[in-house]
């Protein structure tokens, strides 16, 4: 009675019935849970997964994945890439925007050079300044036409980069390097906070509906350029935060859809459905991690960050709350993204975390008694509440002090997070392209807003730097692994575990594509009849 009462409250805030709705579907309409309102549809402005995984279904970049999750050309038909690997001329394909406009070249340089703009707030900045000048500019140099990206003809871009990067084709996959609609971004710079005429888009997929916090619908693009190969006609997006009302709906035919990496399954059911053979899980390049703020007190102090962390018992989260095959974090990078990988402490080592803490105490000048309270920031979530209880108790315990937990909802979390209102923080990193860099990047500025925790190293920064000038593969990755262990040392941030996906799918849902790297994509997508 309990389970048919949630439903009816989720369904009821979404104009439906409690009443199947299944005998009024047509044949190629998908329905799945994102759990959340986006809190940005602009390609240039998004940061978090719910929003990235909506502008995906709506945006071609130059590439994108194929059937297969291979890189492939999007907008691009072609690209010619010079001998010392500085220079990329893209040749793009006729394509159209949705309301008909020629998507061009210059498109892409709007988009990429406002990005880089010094008064544009753009948290993915960063990512573009593998662009020659990218970096110069954001950080307030004068001059955005020195900006390495340049329309040379309506369907001719150049990009130049600052150093090679074996990297950067599969960079541009991501939703940072989207291009975005300049005839209508110039006249309605609010061009994306709703649905309508002026959310104008160019992939599988546009924008017909958005009631904020409760539905998204997308409808296929019949102006797409590949729409031939576009089975689904219409994707009905819920916004279900509760975990079990999403599993209920699903497990009552409503959704199509349940968990990773839209949204998540409950973790007390995961031992249940692993048995399912609609149920399935995946390895994702990604790792689970606390964030300190270093500017915070106490966290200013690296050995107070590593006693933290070092007291964390991650296999007994792992297989106690989480139950889905993680894997124990003492790195950051995840091991499927390179052979380097290699623990930089023991887990749960409680012995050598009151060492340090006991180090850090001294550096401060304070006794345990005098530590003031901590808080433990967290997004809602089932899954985040248990494990930040967990760990709440082994710090007190370890520490003897005291711990409060805050839990806010998905957008005000991240804005505090984002202008640094927290002490330590939920967060997770799923790399956005195969390469360790993809991690690090963020560090290597001080100045980014992609940088909550405010730490920086001038060591790491210039190992960083080497990286980007060393173009031999083996070499460059070790210059990476000596990174990574200065980071460690330094410890901004607690590991806590890799990430693994587990989802359920109808089985008459198929060809849904998902990666590593955590995307999804529909496009490909089709239902059989049911």
């Amino acid at each position: 009675m309990r389970r048919f009462s949630q439903i009816c409250v989720a369904m009821s805030l979404i104009a439906f019935s409690c009443q199947s709705p299944s005998s009024s579907l047509k044949l190629q309409e998908l329905r799945v849970n994102i759990h959340t309102d986006p809190p940005s549809l602009d390609p240039r402005k998004a940061t978090d997964t719910t929003s990235n995984s909506v502008i995906r279904m709506c945006f071609d970049g130059l590439m994108r994945r194929d059937e297969n999750g291979n890189r492939s050309f999007g907008v691009a038909q072609s690209v010619d890439i010079s001998d010392d690997g500085l220079k990329y001329t893209f040749y793009l394909k006729e394509t159209t925007w949705s309301d008909g406009e020629p998507v061009t070249a210059k498109n892409f340089e709007d988009a990429w050079k406002t990005i880089l703009d010094p008064q544009f707030l753009s948290e993915f900045a960063s990512e573009l300044y593998v662009i020659k000048n990218g970096q110069k500019v954001k950080e307030s140099a004068p001059g955005i036409n020195e900006i390495g990206v340049r329309a040379l003809d309506t369907y001719v871009l150049e990009v130049e980069l600052e150093n090679p990067a074996p990297y950067f084709l599969d960079m541009l996959v991501t939703h940072s390097f989207f291009p975005v609609p300049s005839h209508v971004v110039e006249k309605n710079p609010q061009w994306a906070l709703n649905a309508g005429a002026s959310y104008v888009c160019n992939g599988p997929f546009h924008l017909e509906q958005w009631k904020h916090y409760n539905t998204i619908v997308l409808e296929k693009n019949n102006r797409y350029w590949d729409k031939d190969a576009v089975s689904i006609e219409r994707i009905d997006l819920y916004m279900i935060e509760d975990e079990s009302t999403e599993l209920s709906m699903y497990e009552n035919g409503e959704i199509e859809w349940v968990g990773s990496p839209l949204s998540s399954i409950p973790v007390d059911a995961l031992p249940i459905l692993e048995k399912e053979k609609d149920f399935k899980q995946y390895e994702i390049s990604g790792t689970y991690y606390y964030i300190f703020n270093t500017k915070a007190y106490p966290f200013t102090n690296k050995h107070i960050r590593r006693a933290f962390s070092i007291a964390i018992n991650r296999k007994e989260i792992i297989d106690n709350i989480l139950q889905a095959n993680q894997m124990v974090a003492t790195s950051y990078i995840p091991p499927s993204m390179w052979k380097y990988t290699k623990s930089y402490f023991a887990d749960a080592d409680i012995v050598e975390a009151k060492k340090e803490f006991a180090l850090g105490l001294t550096e401060l000048g304070i006794t345990a008694k005098e530590m003031p309270p901590i808080k433990l920031s967290y997004n809602t979530n089932s899954g985040h509440h248990k494990i930040a209880q967990a760990i709440k108790e082994e710090w007190s315990r370890a520490f003897g002090i005291r711990v409060d937990l805050e839990n806010m909802e998905w957008k005000v979390f991240l804005d505090n997070v984002n202008t640094h209102k927290f002490q330590i923080a939920r967060m997770g990193g799923i790399a956005s392209y195969n390469d360790p860099v993809s991690f690090f990047r963020d560090y290597q500025y001080p100045n980014s807003r992609m940088n909550p925790c405010q730490w920086s190293n001038v060591r790491f920064t210039e190992l960083m730097e080497l990286s980007d000038q060393t173009q031999d593969a083996e070499k460059r990755m070790k210059i990476l692994s000596e990174a990574e262990k200065v980071f460690m040392e330094e410890m901004p941030i607690a590991p806590i575990y890799f990430y693994t996906g587990s989802y359920m799918k109808k089985p008459y849902v198929k060809s849904v594509q998902v990666s590593q790297l955590s995307d999804i994509d529909f496009k490909y997508a089709y239902l059989e009849k049911r």
